[in-house]
């Protein structure tokens, strides 16, 4: 098998009577824990009933909701539940797999576009506050009678943005100073 091959082939977890479970990948016994994280973590795996053979992968995992939900993580809100449940049966019962899945697929690529947006509206914030508290050091320096000098670790477009905004400071000072003399 090539390497890509291997990578692709999901890790195959035992079940055993006793109710453990064994990772082959990891040649070591595990948890429902361990495969919620495993699950998180984006590992794909398949849970096969070492008895059997057969695979239970669809079972395990609605285990692992079932542990959650009861340690109040909730996120399957009743009335949902319900009407899942009662889709059991109904003529449309086929189309409600992929329907969700579909709608799982969505929900992560918006939550994900979500995140990164947050994360770059954040950024100008910052930026101004940075912008803004090295107007107030000028400021500050320059009614001390001092003259900063301009940061070197900024780049040159900021570092000129700054220096205007220090000859505009000056220039105001001066004009105040001319009317407190009048």
């Amino acid at each position: 098998m090539s390497d890509e091959e291997t990578k692709s082939d999901p890790i195959i977890i035992k079940k055993y009577a006793n109710r453990r479970l064994y990772n082959t990948g990891s040649s070591s016994y595990i948890t429902l824990d361990h495969l919620g994280e495993m699950t998180r973590a984006g590992v794909d795996f398949k849970v096969i009933d070492a008895k059997s053979g057969e695979d239970i992968t669809r079972s395990v995992l609605t285990q692992i909701i079932m542990e959650e939900e009861n340690r109040g993580q909730t996120m399957l809100p009743t009335p949902f539940l319900r009407q899942l449940i009662a889709m059991y049966g109904d003529s449309m019962q086929s189309m409600v797999p992929p329907y969700l899945e579909a709608s799982m697929t969505a929900l992560r690529r918006n939550q994900e576009q979500f995140r990164k947006s947050m994360a770059g509206a954040f950024n100008p914030f910052e930026a101004i506050a940075k912008q803004n508290m090295a107007m107030f050091q000028a400021a500050a320096d320059m009614m001390a009678g001092k003259t900063p000098p301009v940061p070197q670790d900024e780049p040159a477009d900021e570092a000129s943005e700054l220096a205007d905004l220090k000859r505009e400071m000056a220039e105001l000072q001066a004009k105040l100073d001319k009317l407190g003399k009048k």
